[in-house]
């Protein structure tokens, strides 16, 4: 139905165009020669049917099939017949026998014009009207290929944003049942509020994800509830540090940037128990500035096999989603690792 609509839109809007093609046509001859002689409506005619059969037939069949010879001469041969009917069926004999006196002077008005325009006018149109269809369909054609280049490009990027979330969500289920596991073997009464933090952040991650962007005070929220899940299995909790500023009225691609908050928690912690962790996010204007910041023992060497399926997950997606939008930092000094990162957030 809505494709039939469409072709009824279309329909309508040649017709329209033509009419007033034809009625500004036929306003400055009929200004000129006070006449309309027949054979310039077959004319016109003439006109519509090589627009059409150019656009439909000519173009799609030998243009664009790179037929480029085939088609130049074909149109030189329609241009050429038409122009030596045209010129056997002047309006001029048929204009004489109503109105000489005005023959005579559009004849006077001919003498002072370009010959080379008079004499050939009717092949000049014929060949315009060639080159206004050919360049309609060239330009269709190059929509219709750009849209399915977008088109192919957005199913691309849904297709791998798809399997980065699939891998994200067992590698954060991972993480998370292990400090559980790590509560429930020190048999803390800390481990069924952990439980329920979790089923608050899977409730999150089933049926708030979905959308391609969720509110950024959503995403805040389920950032908070990881922070509260994993500051229960570690002794020295006041070493985790948070802070926000700014607007939340934002949106934001959801999961965004729980890898590098995983990787802080996974790698902050040393063997003693100590923990440094600094997570701070700012939003100014539109652009949020989030930081990470943990210490890594140098007891405790980085298993860079296994660590690196949330940061490398994290690069792809940022790159998907916000291309040219974005300013990834990471850095690894003095013990200290660093994610910097910047992006362009949209409004609620």
């Amino acid at each position: 139905m809505i494709k039939n609509h469409k072709y009824i839109n279309v329909i309508i809007i040649h017709v329209l165009a033509w009419m007033l093609m034809f009625a500004i046509g036929i306003i400055q001859l009929y200004y000129k020669l006070e006449y309309i002689p027949t054979n310039v409506y077959i004319f016109w005619l003439v006109l519509v049917l090589i627009f059409y059969i150019n656009y439909f037939i000519l173009v799609p069949k030998l243009l664009l099939k790179h037929k480029i010879l085939f088609y130049v001469i074909i149109v030189l041969i329609i241009a050429t017949t038409v122009y030596v009917m045209g010129h056997e069926f002047r309006p001029d004999t048929m204009l004489n026998q109503f109105r000489p006196n005005l023959l005579l002077n559009r004849l006077e008005g001919e003498r002072k014009a370009p010959p080379f325009f008079v004499k050939y006018s009717k092949l000049i149109t014929v060949l315009l009207f060639f080159a206004i269809s050919t360049s309609l369909r060239l330009a269709l054609e190059w929509y219709k290929n750009e849209k399915q280049k977008v088109l192919m490009q957005s199913e691309k990027v849904n297709t791998e944003l798809s399997f980065l979330k699939a891998q994200l969500n067992p590698h954060f289920l991972f993480n998370s049942l292990n400090s559980i596991y790590a509560l429930a073997n020190k048999k803390s009464d800390d481990t069924s509020e952990a439980i329920i933090t979790l089923s608050e952040l899977m409730r999150y991650m089933i049926y708030e994800t979905d959308r391609a962007l969720v509110p950024l005070e959503d995403e805040l929220n389920y950032i908070k509830n990881y922070i509260s899940l994993q500051t229960l299995r570690i002794k020295d909790s006041i070493g985790v540090r948070f802070n926000m500023h700014g607007s939340l009225d934002h949106k934001i691609e959801p999961l965004l940037l729980i890898s590098f908050i995983e990787n802080a928690f996974k790698y902050g912690t040393d063997f003693t128990g100590k923990t440094d962790i600094r997570i701070k996010m700012t939003v100014e204007d539109e652009h949020l500035i989030f930081e990470v910041i943990n210490h890594i023992s140098s007891l405790r060497k980085k298993n860079e096999h296994n660590s690196g399926v949330g940061l490398h997950n994290i690069k792809n997606r940022l790159n998907l989603l916000y291309p040219n939008n974005h300013e990834l930092i990471i850095t690894d000094e003095n013990d200290h690792f660093r994610v910097f990162l910047t992006l362009k957030l949209k409004r609620k």
